[in-house]
């Protein structure tokens, strides 16, 4: 593969406005992300494995399970039941691959949901090897006394709670070797002021991700976390302030927002195998962005 210029692979600011209520659809945005359907390649470094991801209909999740499926992973996906359109598009990228996809509708905010992916997939594959825990809530207040109560809720229930919920359903089904891996964000260590609560739980994932790696070391089960920075998914049109979609990405030094193919080898290292000695890590992936 001849080298390419990171710094103008993929379009940099100015974008067009382009609001959209949450969760956000992947074909509305404008440019649509690049998920590697076409750019990511694959060499079976997962072959023979399954992995459960949620939030894998658009942005992060979805190039991460299109990535698993050309390194040779089954995938179950869990996403809301308003995204179907989106989840459907992802199932037969996977299935292009030759690999099976399990789609999986239902709000992770609630335990019985979580339990039920679990079982779900069980059902269907016989067993759990990859548990990614990507899916978030973001909604921006330029006030703090305008988040409302429901809204800083919301946050914990879906960003913290469903992650709880979920790796306590499938812990016992977990063996040695597997791994869980989490979406934490470059938030944890710079927190934006218009993000308050969704920047307190990926400091709450990422210190989630430490301690549990900690915990299960013993058991063989490695523990990650990857910390996006500015990348260009249907987050940034639901969970943005429209005035900022022109120049989004423009603060990173690279000069432009990430893609959701650009952190997908950063999801399949610490999911590979391979790569045994590696838990408890936080791995950024930023453009260059400083970290205090």
């Amino acid at each position: 593969m001849p080298l390419i210029d990171p710094r103008t692979r993929y379009p940099a600011a100015p974008f067009e406005t382009q609001p959209q209520a949450f969760p956000g659809l992947s074909a509305e945005m404008k440019p649509e992300p690049d998920y590697g359907e076409q750019s990511y390649r694959g060499s079976n470094r997962l072959e023979g494995l399954v992995a459960l991801i949620t939030g894998g209909d658009s942005g992060i999740g979805r190039a991460v399970a299109i990535a698993y499926a050309k390194e040779g992973a089954d995938i179950a996906l869990s996403y809301l039941p308003e995204e179907e359109t989106d989840a459907k598009n992802v199932a037969a990228s996977v299935e292009k691959t030759g690999r099976a996809c399990l789609l999986l509708p239902g709000d992770i905010r609630e335990k019985p949901v979580c339990e039920s992916l679990v079982s779900e997939t069980l059902a269907r594959f016989g067993h759990l090897d990859i548990l990614v825990n990507n899916a978030a809530f973001q909604h921006p207040r330029e006030n703090f006394l305008e988040i409302e109560d429901e809204e800083w809720r919301r946050h914990f229930d879906t960003n913290v709670h469903g992650m709880f919920y979920l790796t306590k359903a499938a812990l016992p089904h977990l063996k040695p070797g597997a791994s869980i891996i989490n979406t934490s964000s470059v938030n944890t260590k710079t927190p934006m002021p218009i993000l308050i609560p969704y920047s307190m739980t990926k400091a709450a994932i990422a210190n989630f991700t430490v301690g549990l790696a900690g915990s299960l070391v013993k058991q063989g089960i490695r523990v990650n976390s990857v910390l996006p920075g500015p990348i260009w998914t249907p987050f940034i049109a639901t969970g943005m302030p429209p005035e900022q979609h022109e120049s989004f990405g423009a603060q990173a030094p690279m000069g432009r927002p990430g893609q959701p193919a650009e952190l997908a080898g950063a999801y399949v290292y610490l999911a590979d195998p391979n790569n045994s000695f590696t838990t408890g890590a936080l791995l950024p992936v930023h453009g260059g962005m400083p970290q205090l």
